[in-house]
């Protein structure tokens, strides 16, 4: 693994005596020795499920379906999540980095069309073990990185090579919003540079004769009630800046968890059809 990470210049976020800074928190605990980072998690990978998964983007599941892993932790905590229990780290069960690459080829061997990373930053050292491991042994799909897009640039660059496909969330412009319903008030910011190094990476995106994805960026953007004018400026902001060189997939299917309305009322709704 070090020499296959010898030419990234930035590999110094990785090391022990600066702390974790794989995501812009950069909370630099030594995660190694046990320590847990805004995430929740020390560095030992923990995982929620490993499944072929039907209900992503149709060129991403196609007909057999993403062979996804679920990471345990997350460096957003946002207020609104549908995955709390392992954004928070209530559930999950260790895995080393040997067992995840047995994991892909596993799911690799029932179908799937891809191995797709969800919440994946603050594991990405060990996960790059596992992709290189994996490889080794027979993986030959294509590895998606399914994230919230509040990481490092160096983070994103550390991953060259290894993944083919890029599944950022872009969830807000506006600093007001993000600091209000995810606690991060340079979201955007932060974001919008990770999502340049992932379309620096991967260019124009590449499908094989069944549509299925082969390489590229699709930026999801959730739409919040109430947040129509700040949805707005995210598509403007990615359409002006990449034109045809991503697509975006808009998200309606806002669901308000229970008891968010306690604390947040105007999230307490579904999206409405005119919005």
């Amino acid at each position: 693994w070090i020499m296959q990470c010898k030419n990234n210049v930035n590999r110094g976020v990785f090391l022990k005596n600066t702390g974790c800074g794989l995501c812009n928190r950069k909370c630099r605990v030594d995660r190694d020795n046990g320590e847990k980072g805004f995430c929740g998690e020390t560095s030992e990978i923990r995982c929620g499920r490993a499944a072929l998964h039907m209900w992503e983007e149709p060129c991403i599941s196609g007909t057999r379906g993403s062979g996804t892993v679920f990471f345990t932790g997350c460096v957003l905590k946002c207020v609104f999540c549908q995955n709390s229990v392992l954004a928070e780290s209530k559930v999950g069960k260790p895995v080393t980095v040997s067992r995840l690459a047995e994991i892909f080829l596993e799911l690799q061997n029932k179908g799937a069309h891809n191995i797709n990373l969800v919440t994946p930053t603050h594991f990405v050292p060990s996960i790059r073990e596992s992709i290189i491991l994996s490889k080794k042994n027979g993986l030959t799909l294509p590895i998606v990185y399914n994230t919230g897009s509040y990481e490092s640039v160096e983070t994103i660059k550390s991953l060259e090579g290894l993944v083919d496909i890029y599944l950022p969330d872009l969830k807000y412009v506006s600093s007001e919003l993000s600091k209000k319903y995810s606690k991060v008030p340079d979201y955007f910011e932060v974001a919008r540079k990770a999502i340049g190094e992932m379309v620096r990476q991967t260019g124009t995106p590449e499908f094989d004769d069944d549509g299925i994805m082969k390489k590229g960026v699709i930026v999801r953007h959730l739409l919040f009630p109430g947040c129509l004018s700040d949805s707005k400026n995210v598509i403007k902001y990615l359409y002006d800046t990449y034109r045809d060189d991503i697509f975006i997939s808009i998200m309606n299917q806002y669901t308000p968890m229970q008891g968010i309305g306690d604390k947040y009322p105007e999230l307490n709704r579904k999206v409405r059809k005119k919005e």
